[in-house]
């Protein structure tokens, strides 16, 4: 059993993002191809160029973009399938954000809980920190798992009102560990394997019940209080059957987005908050709603919060409805491919070469957060860094600019169908950016026969490649996309 210790201080949620990859696969294409499997609606699908690591650093910026002046004192980053083993991946974020280098940054990975254990910590801490959970669910083709699971990730923004607005007041919580084995996979190995699906429910089941009634005791609330409740965890059945015993209001139940989206690992407990916060923000009756987060992973976490008047006035960057509605579908072929259990034939051309790693570290700004340099007596802007201004020909005599949240639009492109990329043709365009700066730069998420001359781009952290693996981040250019012209095109 859990509750606040801040002395008295409001803690809770000051900021949240969260982020679902542009591709969907739909369900009913697995079986004509696997001979069983699939199912209704559609999942998130990462596309070949992210990883749990990109994936997390498109949630941190939906966070921090809807935060101004946001500043966490720590990175905890939470997945199940990390892009690294013996090093930190959080690393990787940190630098893509830009953090101070005194903040440190910390991974927690193997585990569905490790995510709601970071959160834990965090809202019972003492100092702001952002807590990213980010996940690629997969399994063998025409697998429960495979189908059930999706692709994305979330970011909270942790900390006090002496840090800013809360937008989420914790109340307090509790956690109940057990252990069994209903659920399992070896390290290196792409499918997990399952026990007897009734015996994980009864586990989970006991729990949930104790984890939600400790929870409710510490806080002094009842059930019927709760405006708001999230349930999600890998095994389904559990997850259903716990919703139905926790006693709360017809109509409490928020949706898991399994119809859409599918199950997200470790990302899914904050995705399905950023969810229900998503709803309230901005409304005059934003404030004062109850809202309960219960995650089943080797026991449950329950986490109770109560919206303040601060979320009446918040923005979310992109909101999960706006990102669940839109997308773009793959095919389940493609979708294979992409995830290695496909092998296909590659372009016939070399492999990159590895990443070194003097040099990315010699050009860290630049790598990863795309910062520019701008002339201070032209203002000119040079994409990439440079000493030597285009305009006058000054010498040294640049500041670094930030560019990573700048807009762009194509000028030019070509589509490459001869250049080496896990998914080939790959298109490369010269993006004029707003306020200036111009660079050919790798075109994504979007189909080669779709890019047109002025069409609008941001920027989007990716991996470029891997080669003796050393994965190679850098920042891709994708459309703007608004809900009016995903409508437009899905006609």
């Amino acid at each position: 059993m859990t509750t606040p210790s801040n002395g008295g201080a409001v803690r809770g949620i000051l900021g949240y993002g969260a982020y679902l990859p542009y591709r969907r696969l739909d369900r009913k294409g697995i079986a004509p191809v696997a001979g069983t499997g699939g199912g209704r609606g559609t999942r998130t699908v990462a596309s070949f160029d992210e990883d749990t690591t990109t994936l997390g650093v498109e949630a941190a910026r939906n966070a921090l973009r809807a935060t101004p002046g946001a500043a966490p004192r720590a990175l905890l980053f939470a997945t199940v399938a990390p892009a690294y083993a013996d090093r930190t991946n959080a690393t990787a974020i940190h630098a893509a954000l830009r953090l101070d280098g005194g903040v440190p940054a910390i991974d927690a990975t193997g585990s569905v809980r490790s995510a709601a254990g970071l959160l834990r910590l965090a809202l019972e801490g003492g100092s702001s920190a952002l807590v990213v959970g980010s996940d690629i669910r997969g399994g063998l083709p025409g697998s429960g798992d495979e189908s059930a699971g999706g692709d994305g990730a979330s970011a909270l923004l942790v900390g006090s009102d002496t840090d800013g607005p809360v937008l989420a007041e914790y109340l307090g919580g509790a956690s109940a560990t057990a252990e069994f084995v209903d659920r399992w996979r070896t390290p290196g190995d792409t499918r997990s394997k399952l026990w007897e699906e009734k015996f994980g429910e009864n586990q989970y089941l006991a729990a949930g019940r104790q984890a939600w009634t400790d929870a409710l005791k510490s806080t002094g609330l009842t059930a019927d209080q709760v405006d708001h409740a999230v349930v999600t965890g890998l095994h389904a059945r559990a997850v259903a059957g716990l919703g139905r015993k926790l006693g709360v209001r017809e109509g409490v139940l928020a949706d898991d987005l399994a119809a859409t989206v599918g199950t997200t690992g470790a990302a899914h407990a904050g995705v399905l908050l950023a969810s229900v916060l998503d709803a309230l923000a901005g409304s005059e009756a934003a404030a004062g709603k109850v809202v309960a987060v219960v995650v089943l992973s080797d026991g449950a976490e329950v986490f109770l919060f109560r919206t303040t008047e601060a979320l009446g006035s918040y923005t979310p960057s992109r909101t999960v409805a706006e990102q669940a509605a839109g997308g773009a579908p793959i095919a389940y072929g493609k979708f294979l491919a992409w995830r290695g259990t496909l092998q296909v034939e590659p372009p016939r051309r070399p492999e990159p070469a590895r990443t070194s790693s003097t040099a990315a570290v010699r050009s860290t700004d630049w790598k990863f957060g795309f910062v520019g340099t701008q002339d201070r007596s032209s203002g000119a802007v040079h994409l990439p860094p440079a000493r030597v201004s285009m305009r006058g020909g000054t010498v040294d005599d640049m500041e670094p600019i930030p560019m990573a949240e700048s807009v762009g639009t194509v000028k030019t492109f070509t589509i490459d169908r001869m250049a080496y990329s896990p998914s080939p043709p790959v298109v490369f365009a010269v993006v004029d950016f707003d306020g200036g700066g111009r660079l050919p730069i790798e075109l994504t998420d979007m189909d080669a026969d779709q890019v047109k001359i002025g069409d609008r781009v941001e920027l989007t952290f990716r991996r470029i490649g891997t080669a003796d693996g050393i994965h190679n981040y850098f920042w891709k250019a994708r459309p703007v996309r608004t809900a009016s012209s995903e409508s437009a095109q899905e006609a």
